[in-house]
């Protein structure tokens, strides 16, 4: 099955066989994406790397993207969240189902963060283990919450639409303390000097660098505060991380496992934390789950993990 991941600056296209639960390697192809192209240029680098797939006529695809997004409608509504603002009120649902190779029979888009979940509690982390959370990390914080085979987006423990970017620390968006811009941002602040990446400011901090160190510490520490009681009344058995900055789990995992044990020094035990198992395939595999699932029988059986 073909899929699509679209990114923050990257497009990555990719056949997955889910009998074998696979990304197959002659069917992967990446390309780079500006964020704050036109809507030509965007929707143009998405079908050229598209295209470069072996692609049977009439094939389902799958596209996981990050949001604000009518995931029903395939409109984008991107605004205010500086990335792909040129595609606000575009049908990019029609625009790829006219433009992929095939052409397509249909086009199922989902949230990245939720593609990336099916996959991790599929074929990953999580399998096995219900409820589930997942949290990527990255130019912003994506999320998504799993019980009983289902995303939840409402619910006891589930922030509106699942999404903890919509969350606020002090009275701050959550995306205003931990991302990468926040986090360079912070960076710059106690420094004066602009950071190339999130990567070397944790160089910097594993060659002693105590701001570095600091700036970490404080984001993430802070992210963990803010996710501890949504987990606790979920009920969340696995927590499942991924995203770039996940490059740096020697520094951020500690930090954020101290912020979700609070003033008492303790982790609700039930609790597993961990980085993703695949962390370039699971939201190809969860995509291409997904899309299958809803494909065109509606009564689909739910995805199940494997020995399950």
């Amino acid at each position: 099955m073909p899929v699509l991941e679209i990114g923050g600056s990257h497009v990555t296209a990719a056949q997955v066989d889910l009998g074998r639960s696979v990304v197959l390697v002659d069917g992967f192809r990446r390309r780079t994406l500006s964020p704050r192209g036109s809507a030509s240029e965007i929707l143009g680098a998405i079908i050229a790397c598209g295209s470069e797939l072996p692609v049977v006529a009439g094939e389902r695809w799958g596209v996981a993207l990050p949001g604000p997004f009518d995931y029903q409608s395939g409109v984008a509504m991107f605004e205010g969240v500086g990335k792909f603002e040129g595609l606000y009120g575009v049908d990019v649902g029609a625009e790829l189902e006219a433009r992929l190779p095939g052409p397509p029979g249909s086009v199922t888009f989902l949230n990245d963060a939720e593609a990336f979940l099916w996959g991790e509690w599929l074929f990953g982390a999580a399998v096995g283990n219900e409820p589930c959370v997942a949290i990527t990390l990255g130019t912003g914080i994506g999320s998504a919450f799993l019980a009983d085979g289902e995303i939840r987006q409402s619910g006891k423990g589930v922030p509106v639409e699942g999404r903890v970017d919509l969350l606020r620390v002090a009275g701050q968006p959550l995306e205003d303390v931990v991302s990468a811009r926040a986090i360079e941002r912070d960076y710059r602040r106690r420094t004066g000097i602009a950071p190339r990446d999130i990567a070397c400011i944790a160089n910097e901090a594993r060659l002693g660098g105590e701001v570095a160190a600091e700036v970490l510490r404080s984001a993430f520490e802070q992210l963990g505060a803010v996710l501890r009681p949504w987990l606790q009344d979920f009920k969340a058995k696995t927590l499942v991380v991924g995203g770039a900055m996940t490059g740096s789990w020697d520094l951020i995992g500690p930090a954020l496992l101290d912020g979700m044990r609070g003033g008492d020094g303790t982790a609700f035990a039930e609790l597993q934390v961990s980085v993703a198992a695949r962390p370039e395939e699971a939201a190809l595999l969860g995509a291409a789950a997904f899309t299958r699932r809803t494909g065109d029988d509606v009564d689909a059986p739910k995805p199940k993990p494997p020995g399950i």
